[in-house]
C-alpha cells in the first residue's frame, strides 16, 4: 500500500509531462588537459576524466528534468585512448532515455588533434541520474522523444541495458525482460 501512495502519483505525473528531445538538454564542454591533471606518463588521469564526464552529464540531466539530480550509477566507462597533456578535450552528453524518475545519459569524449584540428573519439560512458526534490525523494521527469537514427538506437538500447541491470540485481525475472528476450528470438 505504501508503494502505491508513494509511486503512483509519480507514474501519473510522468505520463502528463511533455516529452523532450535529446537536443534540448545536450551539453558540451571543451577544455585543456593541464599538468596537474596528468599521471607520470603525461596522460590525463582517469579520475579527472570521470569527474568531467559526471559534471557534464549532471548538467544534461538537470536540463532535461529541471530538478536536482544525483548520480545513481556509472553503468559503463571505456578508456579507449590515452589523452595527453595539452590536449583539447570535448565532453558531450545527451539523454538516451528517460524512465519514471531516472534517466540514462550517454557521454562521448573527443580529443582534438593538435596539428590538423580533427577530432577523434577517445572515450565513452553511460551514467544514470535520478531527479529528486529538496528532501532527496525521487520525482517524475519528462520522457524523451528521440529524433535521429542514432538517438533512436540509443533509446532502444537503454531499455535493454536497464532490463539487464534489473535481472542481474534480482529485481526483475528474466522472463519479464521482454527487450532482452527479443534479441535471442
Amino acid at each position: 500500500m505504501i508503494f502505491y501512495r508513494l509511486f503512483l502519483p509519480i507514474f501519473a505525473e510522468n505520463q502528463t509531462m511533455k516529452a523532450k528531445t535529446p537536443s534540448e538538454s545536450r551539453t558540451t564542454q571543451t577544455d585543456l588537459v593541464l599538468p596537474n591533471e596528468t599521471n607520470p606518463l603525461n596522460n590525463m588521469f582517469g579520475g579527472e576524466l570521470l569527474a568531467r564526464m559526471d559534471r557534464v552529464a549532471s548538467i544534461t540531466a538537470r536540463r532535461h528534468s529541471r530538478r536536482i539530480v544525483v548520480t545513481a550509477s556509472v553503468n559503463h566507462v571505456a578508456f579507449n585512448k590515452a589523452i595527453p597533456l595539452g590536449s583539447v578535450v570535448t565532453v558531450e552528453a545527451s539523454i538516451s532515455r528517460a524512465f519514471k524518475t531516472s534517466m540514462e545519459v550517454v557521454i562521448d569524449v573527443w580529443v582534438e588533434d593538435r596539428e590538423n584540428g580533427l577530432k577523434s573519439k577517445a572515450n565513452d560512458a553511460i551514467y544514470t541520474f535520478v531527479a529528486v526534490d529538496e528532501t532527496g525523494m525521487p520525482v517524475p521527469i519528462p520522457q524523451i522523444k528521440p529524433e535521429t537514427e542514432k538517438e533512436i538506437q540509443r533509446y532502444d538500447a537503454a531499455l535493454r541495458r536497464k532490463q539487464l541491470s534489473l535481472v542481474l540485481a534480482g529485481k526483475m525475472e528474466a522472463k519479464e525482460a521482454t527487450e532482452l528476450k527479443a534479441l535471442f528470438e
